[in-house]
């Protein structure tokens, strides 16, 4: 019997405060479920705004424990009552740190265990270094519904290292929550078909699917891009939204058919790591 799975990517507008948020996101992830979604995906940072976009020392208190976060025990209440997995992304503190961590909730709503985000950006309107120390886990991968997937958080998602490494840790879909827009400096810059490349083209060097989940809409000087997307194992994007639409791309993915086009083009057998040493010296 062919092994599928159904994976579903939600795009909405997220300006806050906590609880309508939460709300939008509860509506969005029953919807999907009930097009039979098994692994459903929200944006980075739902619980609020992106509050990133300036240095505010009063916002810390935001963090909260994995524990006692208010969209990680949200999700963890839907995903045992709809028997689903939901990959949740929030402001993590641990004791004097603060992370920008993802914890993945399985379908009896257990956590299965955090990803802090590795990948910190620092930039006008995404100024996440003031907030969040680089993550001290590693890359990760779970086990759920027969099959293996690695989740990156936002910036992550513009490093190939990071995409390969899921992949080689047996990954076979990567995930990817996001909260992305426009450029403060630059009004005329818009990155979303990069953003969607740089993504696709994981699905392409690696031969599996992406999904990809952002957020929409005006947040103080932000406008955020949406532009969501589901690809297939050869980089086609089998469900997207553009820059406005609220709602869920579900897609129903042949895993064994990804399975045999990865066996095929033989990427992984002709890796070369011994040539590779340059990628983990310092610049």
């Amino acid at each position: 019997m062919t092994r599928t799975i159904a994976v579903a990517a939600l795009q909405l507008p997220l300006p806050g405060p906590v609880a309508p948020n939460i709300e939008a996101v509860t509506a969005l992830v029953e919807e999907a479920a009930a097009k039979g979604a098994q692994i459903v995906l929200p944006p980075e940072l739902f619980e609020g705004p992106y509050f990133c976009q300036v240095e505010d020392e009063a916002l810390f208190a935001n963090a909260r424990p994995t524990a006692d976060h208010p969209s990680v025990v949200a999700m963890q209440a839907l995903a045992a009552k709809l028997k689903i997995a939901i990959p949740t992304s929030y402001f993590e503190k641990d004791g004097p740190h603060y992370y920008n961590t993802l914890a993945m909730i399985g379908p009896d709503g257990a956590i299965m265990g955090t990803y802090r985000k590795s990948h910190i950006p620092d930039g006008p309107g995404y100024e996440e270094k003031y907030y969040f120390r680089p993550g001290n886990t590693g890359f990760k991968v779970w086990d759920v519904f027969g099959t293996r997937i690695g989740v990156g958080v936002c910036w992550d998602q513009w490093y190939p290292e990071c995409a390969r490494a899921m992949a080689l840790m047996g990954a076979e879909l990567l995930f990817y929550p996001t909260a992305i827009g426009s450029e403060p400096y630059d009004a005329d810059l818009d990155t979303s078909r990069m953003w969607r490349r740089a993504m696709q083209g994981h699905s392409v060097s690696n031969c599996m699917p992406v999904i990809a989940a952002n957020r929409i809409g005006p947040e103080g000087d932000a406008n955020f891009y949406g532009h969501s997307f589901i690809s297939d194992e050869w980089g086609d994007l089998a469900q997207a939204f553009g820059a406005s639409e609220t709602g869920v791309l579900v897609e129903t993915i042949d895993l064994d058919r990804a399975a045999k086009h990865r066996a095929g083009m033989g990427f992984f057998r002709d890796r070369r790591p011994l040539l590779y040493g340059r990628l983990v010296e310092d610049i």
